[in-house]
């Protein structure tokens, strides 16, 4: 019986695993793993120092109050002179002076709220929330035929800009796309590879083939300009990935720290446990 049980929950973790796999592919891409430094204190800061900068122009985070920095080692004063706009205070939360009429009105959407963003895109049992932020900031290119000059490989046809641009190497991209089409009055299997500079102008080329048996597929593979440009935009991305993912859950680190304290304890009760109970058992067997 309980090898039997044994048996279910490990094919109940390998069917969850199997379906996070499918959301994550038809997410648009394949999602990496992001460098944890959710405990080094210069890379949150410097998360958020790019927090501010870059995404808290359209994007607010009303469940921060910026006296909260304090926690990744920041000093009020530190706070005071370099994060915060002319109006706010050190007890104001992070919030935009853009309201979501005029965001609705410019972007087509309001940007959401980033204050829980990581655990809004984490995905049981697969990519957590850092690591899609840290690959969806990373996969942007140019594309002149998208309305804001950009595409992203884990978002295709995203409304966002790429508001990170000047800090990220240039990109090449290569589209290989295969989809059924008309071709001379019938319908045939099509690859379509598109190369896109790093200027977002396409050249293509197709082919039929007349063997394929797979599904429709679209695959891009991004190739940065400048690498060692790239090494630190990756670095930076890592930092404010992490970032985010602390101010999900400010107090994470506790909790793990309680947690780990809490199954030694029950560990060690369990022996306790165990042993009385041979030791109050042993005269009636």
């Amino acid at each position: 019986h309980g090898m039997t049980m044994i048996k279910k929950i490990l094919g109940a973790l390998a069917l969850a695993l199997s379906l996070g796999s499918v959301v994550h592919a038809a997410g648009g891409g394949a999602i990496e793993s992001a460098p944890n430094r959710i405990t080094d204190l210069p890379a949150l800061q410097n998360g958020a120092k790019l927090f501010v900068n870059y995404c808290l122009n359209c994007h607010s985070a009303n469940a921060m109050r910026y006296n909260k920095l304090t926690d990744i080692g920041l000093t009020e004063e530190e706070i005071k002179k370099n994060l915060l706009f002319t109006t706010d205070k050190i007890g104001n939360t992070m919030s935009i002076a853009m309201t979501p009429a005029d965001s609705s009105k410019w972007f087509g959407t309001t940007p959401p709220d980033l204050s829980v963003i990581a655990r809004a895109k984490s995905v049981n049992l697969g990519p957590s929330g850092t690591d899609y932020i840290y690959t969806y900031l990373r996969t942007f290119y140019r594309d002149t035929t998208r309305p804001t000059g950009w595409d992203n490989v884990v978002f295709p046809n995203v409304g966002m800009p790429n508001v990170m641009w000047d800090r990220q190497s240039p990109m090449t991209a290569q589209r290989t796309k295969i989809s059924p089409n008309e071709v001379d009055g019938a319908q045939q299997w099509v690859r379509t590879v598109t190369t896109i500079d790093q200027y977002g102008f396409h050249t293509s080329t197709s082919e039929v083939l007349p063997n394929y048996t797979g599904e429709d597929s679209e695959v891009v593979v991004l190739t940065p300009v400048d690498p060692d440009l790239q090494a630190q935009f990756d670095s930076d991305v890592a930092d404010l990935s992490n970032f985010l993912a602390w101010m999900a859950e400010p107090g994470q680190t506790l909790r793990k720290q309680i947690g780990v304290g809490v199954m030694l304890f029950l560990f060690l009760f369990f022996i306790v446990a165990w042993r009385l109970n041979k030791a109050y058992w042993k005269h009636i067997k």
